[in-house]
């Protein structure tokens, strides 16, 4: 219930953000041209104002289709921005509020339907939790967690980061960054692939398995960079996005690497301890208990030995 509450609110409070974009829109033509470039506003407002403004507003009341409208047009028009962006590099602006707008629709439907955000559905199919497959020796586990780091840091922090970068500069929405922000990056970018190879390699070669969902430890690892914080890898990961972003020199790289960050910690982290706490039990307990997820605590960690 208290979720239902929480979507609501915000289909209310975007009900009230469209009423004054819309009004800066007929103010502001800085404000006109930066989220709608040179469409014909009136021609816009005629579809958005009831399937976006009063839809929103509607949705807030209680009324589920009303929900379901406004986040429906709110994808719809997310879309619509972005190829015309793309092509005309005119509304980038427009595009980002109305991206920001579908993911918090897309939440806020989620709590008005269903009292709950599934958080569930991300580890379905090859994404679900499962014990590594027994491998004859360490050097599999650590050919597996190699060919995977190849692959996801390729993907998460090379093609991912770049397209954004591209869509970034072609919707003209990018900032100035100082100078100083590429070689801070390339020094942070390979601290924090240090810090997740290591951590790789203390997972592979001690706990019989991978960092992959799929492919999960059998043993609890407390050694090496886990004696310290409970998931480095999580840690390189946001740091490396972040630290592509200050290369890139592109805000919206690192407002990826962020939301990836709470991404992870509010949906997948629950459900990945739930399962290391069914597995390991007391033992698991007791090493969350003790070790930090994100801020190292030397201090209680000491009485870990590798293991």
């Amino acid at each position: 219930m208290r979720l239902v509450l929480w979507g609501r609110a915000y289909f209310a409070m975007q009900a009230i953000a469209g009423f004054s974009w819309w009004t800066m829109v007929f103010v502001s033509p800085v404000v006109r041209e930066a989220t709608l470039g040179n469409l014909d506003p009136a021609a816009v407002a005629v579809f958005d104002i009831p399937l976006f403004v009063i839809a929103s507003a509607v949705a807030a009341s209680g009324v589920r289709v009303a929900a379901v409208v406004s986040t429906g047009w709110t994808g719809v028009v997310a879309v619509a921005l972005a190829v015309y962006a793309t092509i005309t590099t005119e509304a980038g602006w427009g595009v980002v509020g109305m991206v920001a707008a579908t993911a918090g629709s897309l939440i806020a439907l989620c709590a008005v339907l269903l009292g709950r955000v599934p958080t569930m559905w991300i580890l379905r199919g090859p994404f679900a939790f499962r014990p590594a497959t027994n491998r004859p020796t360490a050097a599999a586990y650590m050919a597996s967690t190699f060919g995977q780091i190849v692959l996801f840091w390729g993907f998460f922090l090379a093609v991912l980061p770049f397209a954004i970068s591209v869509l970034e500069r072609r919707w003209t929405v990018a900032l100035p960054f100082p100078s100083f922000s590429i070689p801070a990056g390339i020094t942070v970018l390979i601290l924090a692939s240090a810090l997740g190879i290591s951590s790789a390699v203390v997972m592979s070669t001690l706990g019989n398995g991978t960092p992959l969902p799929s492919a999960m430890p059998n043993r609890l690892v407390i050694a090496g960079p886990y004696r310290w914080i409970r998931n480095p890898m999580a840690v390189s990961g946001v740091v490396q996005g972040a630290a592509v972003g200050l290369v890139l020199q592109s805000w919206l790289v690192i407002a990826y690497a962020v939301i990836g960050s709470l991404l992870w910690n509010y949906a997948v982290r629950p459900l990945e301890e739930s399962d290391l706490e069914e597995r390991f039990g007391e033992e698991f307990q007791q090493y969350r208990d003790t070790v930090r997820c994100w801020i190292p605590q030397v201090s209680k960690t000491q009485r870990y030995e590798r293991r």
